[in-house]
C-alpha cells in the first residue's frame, strides 16, 4: 500500500500515488481501519479529492472512511475562497444529514419498565420509512419559510423551545439560504416529508449513558451515569436529495464553462467565486435549514410522547450537528486567519474551547460531538479540541462507517434472526421495513469503538461518554 505511517493513527498518502495530486492525503486509522482502505476503493477517492483546484493542506480521511459518491464518506477537504471550488459530491445527497441528542433526566430504572410501550408510542408518532409523509401539513409559503429559517420556523410554530436553538449548530438557521435556487421538483418532494425520519441508516434511539470518560466535560454537558437519552439521526429527505441531483447537472456544465478537469466526473464542481457556486450554496443551505427544522420537529414529537409516560419529564437538547455540509468558516493558515470552504462528507464539525460559534455554556470545554454507532451498538459523545482545529479544520468522524454494502448485508442474516439477537442483548427494535433491519446489521459497519479510539488518540476530539441502546426505531 502506498502509505507512509506517521504515528500510531496517522498515515500519509504521498502525491506520487496519483498524477495530478495537488496535496497529500492524511488518513486517520489503526491497522483495523487501514486494512480495509484499498479493497473499499476509498484510497483512490482520497487521491482524487487531492487533485481538486484550490485544495488546502491535505485531503483528509477520518477513520470511518469508505467509498462514496465522488468524495469518500468520512472525507474532509477545505478550499481557498480565491481559487478553490465547491462540489456537491463533497457534501452528498443527504444534505445536512445529522444527529441530535436529547437528555431526559430520567434514570434507566425509571424508563426500562415502560420501554416496549414507549418505543411503540414513538414509532406511531414519528413517521418513518421510504417516502414517509409527515403529520404536519404545510403549503408552499410555509415550506419557503422553513427553507429560510430552519429550526427557528419550527420553534415559532410550537415545535420545540427557544432554548433548543442555542444548542443547534448555527443557532438552527443558516442565514444565506436562498429558496429561489431550489427547484420546483425539490420543493414538491420536500413538502409532504417534514417531520419524518426516513429510512436506511436513519434512526431514533432511546439510550442510556453507561460510561463517563471525562467527568469535567460531562458535568458541563449535563451527562450522568444511568441517565436516559434520545438520539435522532436523519436529514433533509427527498428535498436535499433532489437539490444534490439538480446541482450535479449544473456543475457538470460548469466544468466545461470554466475549463476544470477532474479525475472523476462525480467530483464535478464550480469555482467558489462563480454564480453556479453561489446558487448551490444558497440551495444547499436551504436544504440544511429543512433538515434542521425536521430534526427539531421530531424532537418535539419525542418530548410529547415522553410526557405521556413521565408527566414531569424534561427533555433538554444537548446538541444538534450536521455531518454532510460545506461551510464557509474562518481558519488560520500560515499565521493568517481567513475564510475557507470546508467540505465534510460523513464527517463532523468539532470546534475547540473558546470558539465563537459555540453556545456560551459550552465554550469553556468545546463543542459536543455526537458519534452514532450502528444498530444495536454503542454511540459516543465526544468534545472538540484545539489540535483538531489546527490540524484538520476542526473535523472528526461521524459514525462507524460501512464495511458491507447493503446488498451484501441483505445476504447475511434474515431479519428475525437479527431481531432475536438484539433482543437477547436487551435492545427493543421496531422498523417500518424488515429489509432495513437486514441492511443495517451491526456487522455491516466498522467497530465504532475502534473508530472513536482513533480520533481520540489522534487528539482531534476526545471521548466524554458512551451511550448504550435500549430501543431502536428504523425506517
Amino acid at each position: 500500500m502506498a502509505l507512509k505511517q506517521l504515528d500510531h493513527v496517522r498515515w500519509l498518502l504521498d502525491k506520487d500515488f496519483k498524477a495530478g495530486m495537488r496535496v497529500t492525503g492524511l488518513i486517520y486509522g489503526d491497522s483495523y481501519i487501514i486494512q480495509n482502505l484499498e479493497k473499499e476503493g476509498a484510497l483512490e477517492q482520497i487521491a482524487n479529492v487531492a487533485c481538486l483546484p484550490g485544495i488546502l493542506k491535505h485531503s483528509y480521511a477520518m477513520p470511518d472512511v469508505h467509498w462514496g459518491y465522488g468524495f469518500p464518506i468520512g472525507g474532509v477537504a477545505a478550499f481557498s475562497m480565491d481559487d478553490g471550488i465547491i462540489s456537491p459530491g463533497g457534501v452528498g445527497y443527504d444534505i445536512s444529514c445529522g444527529v441530535r441528542v436529547m437528555l431526559t433526566f430520567l434514570d434507566q430504572d425509571e424508563v426500562k419498565p415502560h420501554i416496549d410501550e414507549l418505543t411503540a408510542a414513538i414509532f406511531t408518532k414519528v413517521p418513518c420509512g421510504v417516502g414517509s409523509k409527515g403529520a404536519i401539513k404545510i403549503g408552499e409559503s410555509d415550506l419557503l419559510d422553513v427553507l429560510a429559517n430552519g429550526a427557528l420556523w419550527a420553534v415559532k410554530k410550537g415545535y420545540g423551545t427557544k432554548e433548543d436553538l442555542e444548542c443547534i449548530e448555527e443557532s438552527g438557521r443558516l442565514p444565506h439560504a436562498n429558496a429561489s435556487y431550489v427547484s420546483k421538483k425539490a420543493l414538491e418532494r420536500g413538502k409532504p416529508q417534514l417531520g419524518t425520519l426516513g429510512s436506511g441508516n436513519h434512526f431514533l434511539e432511546i439510550q442510556v449513558i453507561d460510561e463517563i470518560y471525562d467527568e469535567n466535560v460531562a458535568r458541563r454537558f449535563g451527562l450522568n451515569l444511568g441517565q436516559v437519552t434520545v438520539m435522532i439521526h436523519c436529514g433533509s429527505r427527498g428535498l436535499g436529495h433532489q437539490v444534490c441531483d439538480d446541482y450535479i447537472k449544473v456543475m457538470l456544465r460548469a466544468m466545461t464553462k470554466y475549463g476544470i478537469k477532474v479525475p472523476d466526473r462525480q467530483l464535478c464542481c464550480a469555482p467558489l467565486k462563480s454564480q453556479e457556486a453561489r446558487e448551490y450554496l444558497g440551495a444547499m443551505q436551504a436544504a440544511a435549514n429543512y433538515a434542521l427544522a425536521n430534526r427539531e420537529i421530531i424532537g418535539h414529537m419525542v418530548r410529547d410522547v415522553f410526557l405521556r409516560f413521565f408527566p414531569k419529564a424534561e427533555l433538554k437538547l444537548l446538541y444538534d450537528v450536521s455531518h454532510n455540509m460545506a461551510h464557509i468558516e474562518k481558519h488560520e493558515l500560515d499565521g493568517i486567519i481567513m475564510d475557507v470552504c470546508v467540505h465534510r462528507k460523513g464527517a463532523t464539525r468539532a470546534f475547540p474551547p473558546d470558539h465563537p460559534s459555540l453556545p456560551e455554556k459550552y465554550r469553556p470545554v468545546g463543542q459536543p460531538v455526537i458519534i452514532p454507532g450502528s444498530m444495536g451498538t454503542e454511540s459516543y459523545i465526544l468534545v472538540g479540541t484545539k489540535r483538531g482545529m489546527e490540524e484538520c479544520f476542526a473535523s472528526t468522524c461521524h459514525g462507524a462507517g460501512r464495511v458491507l454494502s447493503r446488498k451484501a448485508a441483505m445476504k447475511s442474516e434474515d431479519a428475525d434472526t437479527v431481531l432475536k439477537r438484539l433482543e437477547q442483548k436487551g435492545i427493543k427494535v421496531m422498523a417500518d421495513q424488515m429489509g432495513t433491519i437486514r441492511e443495517e446489521i451491526p456487522e455491516a459497519y466498522k467497530d465504532v469503538s475502534r473508530v472513536v479510539d482513533v480520533v481520540e488518540k489522534a487528539g482531534i476530539s476526545r471521548k466524554v461518554a458512551r451511550l448504550r441502546p435500549l430501543a431502536v426505531i428504523k425506517g
